[in-house]
């Protein structure tokens, strides 16, 4: 990362991965034998990626003992730029989830999640064509900072005694069996993510950022939210702002998922809190075809580490059977490579991935819904993409 936030990539970038478990064995050699062919393709010898593998997960438990060993969060600090398969996060102790540790411990505020539907795929919804967004999450705050207490336990009844003896509070209805959970929203963590936001709108010349907030009900966090987004805009971005090359407006959470059915071409960049966005990106994944084909990463635009990851889990049901959709992950690394600057690269893997949806070929969650779909294996459909490609 340069003195002016931009990234200094030299032509052989070494790129820390995490298989994953469940079907990541299966997604994340796909991913690589992808990139790779495109790569080659478009920098002809010029430009290669060195694949280092790192642990986390069952993988890593099952080897080192430690479900993410130092050495992985090493790797990802020192290379910035990662990727991974889906996690198991451990039932019963241990980390409360993987991913959530990966990005507050690099501190990736960001998760990012473009939408858009490809030629070819079935869509539950009429005009998947009109749904073209990139949602960005705040990814440390807000549910994720992981702050509850369980019900019964001294945690939660002294908690509570605080509520009601110390804040005045007295709405809790049911105390002695309530759990709590507290949910921490600042003006830090919203200006960074809108800021963010707001300059990728502007990069792309995309027309407008829409901050999804619950603050009509809850004033002070999601309000709050709401009000520092604007705030924030209006001070870093007042020429954008007046010449109309950006626009910044909000939407209650519910009227918005309500619009992304009715009206999804009146949004383009979408800026919100950790719960809603969990919500909003699953939604509009499933309007263009599904979570099979939603690809996602975790950034932080100051420090350029960005995680690059498959949006799925890890499906252990169809583990090992060469059945499941790679395009999750391969779009990903698609992202990955435009954040690293190689756009070519990134535009032939997604036009060769719609030219396949559009005869059809597809692997069997895909092809079922498509006209005389063509269901092939994952790693009949990871050959058929390299020899497009190649082609």
């Amino acid at each position: 990362m340069q003195s002016d936030g931009t990234l200094l990539v030299p032509d052989e970038v070494t790129v820390p991965f995490i298989t994953g478990d469940g079907v990541g064995a299966e997604i994340t050699p796909s991913m690589q034998t992808v990139v790779n062919a495109a790569v080659r393709k478009v920098y002809e010898g010029k430009r290669s990626i060195e694949w280092k593998e790192v642990l986390a997960g069952e993988r890593a438990f099952n080897k080192v003992g430690s479900w993410l060993p130092d050495e992985t969060m090493k790797a990802f600090q020192e290379y910035l730029i990662g990727i991974k398969g889906p996690l198991t996060t451990p039932v019963g102790g241990g980390i409360r989830s993987l991913n959530v540790a990966l990005r507050q411990t690099l501190d990736l505020y960001v998760c990012q999640r473009p939408v858009r539907w490809f030629k070819g795929i079935h869509s539950p919804v009429l005009h998947p064509e009109k749904v073209d967004m990139c949602v960005f999450r705040e990814n440390t705050e807000d549910i994720y900072a992981g702050i509850e207490w369980e019900a019964g336990t001294p945690e939660a009844e002294k908690f509570y005694r605080f509520l009601h003896e110390e804040m005045g509070v007295k709405k809790v209805r049911f105390p002695e069996t309530s759990s709590f959970g507290v949910k921490p929203v600042s003006k830090e963590g919203t200006e960074r993510l809108v800021r963010a936001a707001c300059q990728y709108a502007l990069d792309h010349h995309l027309p407008s950022v829409t901050l999804v907030h619950k603050g009509n009900i809850m004033k002070f966090t999601e309000g709050g939210f709401k009000k520092w987004g604007y705030e924030l805009a209006q001070r870093e971005f007042p020429e954008a702002l007046a010449d109309r090359r950006l626009v910044i407006k909000d939407c209650i959470a519910d009227a918005f998922l309500q619009n992304t059915l009715l009206i999804p071409e009146e949004y383009s960049v979408i800026a919100t809190l950790n719960l809603n966005g969990d919500y909003v990106s699953d939604q509009l994944a499933a309007m263009v075809g599904g979570i099979g084909i939603a690809p996602g990463a975790n950034i932080n635009y100051k420090t350029g580490h960005a995680i690059f990851e498959a949006t799925h889990g890890t499906a252990p049901n169809i583990a090992g059977k060469d059945v499941v959709n790679p395009c999750s992950i391969i779009l990903s690394a698609a992202m990955m490579l435009e954040y690293l600057g190689w756009k070519e690269a990134a535009s032939l893997i997604e036009k060769t991935l719609e030219q396949s949806f559009l005869e059809s070929r597809a692997t069997a969650d895909l092809a079922r819904f498509m006209p005389g779909g063509i269901s092939l294996s994952t790693s009949a459909f990871t050959q058929e993409i390299v020899t497009r490609i190649e082609k």
